[in-house]
């Protein structure tokens, strides 16, 4: 099947605007790669410091000249997601041993979880982790001592982090192992109606905890489609995994035999090898278009159309959101997983996953097949699956057909003809929404506005009765140069209750919603943000605004609304308290919540 025409046309704008710094980008990761295996440039007490830790690979660093891995890991068990990394180190060593080869822990990165903070002052930081965790994994790896880098990592700022740094370090591989979503447990849809029932003073806390234990219940990613589950998609279409190595459970002997699997790739793509694929080669534009494209196909998390524009231009690439919408516009929504559906991601896999996904792409010509990936020359290799035998992978072509579809579609018949994420722009600024889990009846939204400036005070406001009619709730100050961009997700059962009570209500916003959040129409990411001067900080109670997904619009319609001094809070709230003080750099240098809103590209 040709390439669709879209699909090439976004294609070639990238590669034309990002010419300049990709140029530059492949330039310094070729005089990197020029200078060989680092090792044999680290001086005698270089070498000796980095090889005392490591008493039994000692003499095999001094004196080999097999393959040295550095292991970037996410590892701490305040994530369930991260938590199966505490035993990866070892099985590494031991597989790379098999091979002659030798692995170190390079370093870790911070990993916090966006489950604890939702809603909390730690949640501010949330965002900016992100750039963290790339100094972090450039501080691991600028030791030099390695041949290519494994990263551990999962959840929602962390993989877009590692990438960064993969980036960076681009002249070496880079291989992601993943740790897999924890079995199913509550259904999500129970969780959502638990969690309403709470927010609507229906039940107490003792049932909404037991409900909540029983959703997040063992070492896993949890199993709703949110960010952590979309990263796993994005590192599968982007090549970055092996194929088929998201979505199998953790501590099982195929997980185990896919991380093997994994070390030994590293090894035999390493410039000591006969198959060098450094990651800087890999993460090209067409690797990008593809992730957007499985974004859209699986009507993934919104935070990745703001973390995609920060990796891709860690790689010399420039994205913007025009490029997301186009490819939303011929890319079908072919899945329906929680929350814009009632599968989880473990009913996801079993209806055919990825594997299945992949190949009806490709077959559609929306997929770029011509892409370098870490387990060679062209995407074909991920609709395969793979399978245990007598201990190790081994691959079979993936399903052809959809085992359940009402969770998994082809793309000749999908659930919706165009993807999840549609691009907003009106005189309130630019913004999107993810409309895949949002009815259509809902799409368009035009109701007075009531402001707000955090969203506890939405919360107060629901709870003393104050939402009697059709309502736009706008949350402002909430971008990444005010407090950081965390997410608003929070407020999604106390909307939702609005919701089914028969109002019509949308979210507007400059800042984030959780990739699990659903059904409410939210506006979210609007730049510039109220903190820069956006139109946000201008509109009033009672301001008529116009939400409106299929003209792909926000204004408001109110006149003179616009030409009013703008607001002026006090946010010296967001400045300390649980580490904020530490970020105020990050505050005032953050960019556009548009560009990626990064302090480090």
């Amino acid at each position: 099947m040709p390439l669709n025409s879209v699909i090439a046309e976004v294609t070639d704008r990238i590669i034309e605007r990002s010419a300049g710094p990709r140029q530059g980008y492949e330039d310094r990761m070729a005089r990197a790669a020029e200078a060989g295996p680092v090792r044999a440039h680290l001086s005698c007490g270089n070498q000796a410091h980095a090889y005392a830790g490591v008493p039994d690979d000692q003499d095999a660093l001094a004196t080999g000249k097999a393959a040295n891995l550095g292991i970037v890991t996410a590892y701490n068990d305040m994530l369930s997601a991260h938590q199966p990394f505490e035993r990866f180190p070892d099985l590494i060593r031991a597989a790379a041993r098999a091979k002659g080869a030798t692995a170190q822990v390079a370093g870790g990165v911070p990993a916090m979880c966006d489950g604890v903070t939702q809603g909390q002052p730690g949640m501010e930081l949330s965002l900016f982790s992100r750039d963290v965790i790339a100094l972090s994994a450039g501080v691991a790896l600028s030791h030099n001592c390695f041949d290519a880098a494994l990263y551990l990592g999962v959840c929602d700022k962390i993989v877009p982090g590692l990438v960064m740094a993969a980036a960076t370090f681009g002249h070496i591989p880079a291989v992601f192992l993943p740790a897999g979503p924890m079995p199913s447990g509550l259904p999500n849809d129970e969780k959502a109606k638990v969690r309403q029932q709470f927010a609507a003073g229906e039940i107490g806390r003792d049932e909404l905890m037991a409900a909540e234990m029983a959703s997040y219940h063992s070492p896993g990613t949890c199993t709703f489609y949110g960010t952590a589950n979309s990263n796993q998609m994005l590192m599968e279409f982007m090549g970055l995994h092996l194929p088929g190595a998201s979505f199998v459970n953790p501590n099982t002997p195929l997980r185990d035999a896919l991380t093997v699997a994994g070390v030994e790739r590293a090894i035999e793509i390493t410039a000591l090898g006969n198959d060098f694929r450094p990651a800087g080669q890999i993460l090209d534009a067409k690797a990008f278009v593809n992730g957007i494209v499985g974004l859209m196909a699986t009507g993934g998390s919104t935070n990745l159309v703001l973390h995609m524009p920060a990796m891709a231009k860690a790689a010399g690439i420039i994205l913007e959101l025009d490029d997301f919408e186009a490819i939303s516009s011929v890319t079908p929504l072919m899945a329906k997983v929680y929350p814009n559906g009632l599968a989880d991601v473990n009913h996801f896999h079993a209806a055919g996953g990825l594997g299945y996904l992949i190949g009806q792409l490709l077959d559609s010509g929306l997929l770029h097949d011509d892409t370098e990936t870490i387990a060679g020359e062209g995407l074909a290799a991920y609709a395969r699956e793979p399978k245990l035998s007598e201990g190790r992978v081994t691959y079979e072509p993936g399903p052809r057909q959809s085992e359940n579809d009402k969770i998994v579609r082809p793309a000749t018949d999908p659930f919706q003809a165009t993807g999840g994420l549609k691009s907003l722009d009106g005189n309130l600024g630019r913004g999107i929404m993810k409309v895949s889990a949002v009815a259509s009846e809902r799409h368009v939204i035009e109701a007075p506005a009531r402001v707000f400036e955090d969203q506890e005070s939405v919360k107060a406001a629901f709870k003393a009765g104050e939402f009697t009619s059709d309502t736009v709730v706008v949350v402002r100050f909430q971008g990444p140069r005010a407090n950081g961009m965390p997410e608003l997700h929070s407020l999604t059962p106390t909307l939702a209750v609005l919701q089914d009570r028969g109002l019509k209500v949308a979210l507007l916003t400059d800042g984030r919603m959780s990739g699990a959040s659903g059904k409410v129409p939210a506006a979210i990411h609007v730049a510039p943000e109220a903190a820069d001067g956006g139109p946000l900080a201008r509109i009033k109670d009672g301001d008529v605004i116009r939400v409106d997904a299929v003209a792909g619009t926000i204004d408001v319609l109110t006149d003179g609304a616009l030409d009013r001094p703008a607001a002026t809070p006090d946010l010296s709230a967001n400045s300390f308290g649980i580490g904020r003080e530490l970020f105020e750099i990050f505050r005032q240098n953050a960019g556009p919540s548009s560009a990626g809103a990064a302090n480090v590209v």
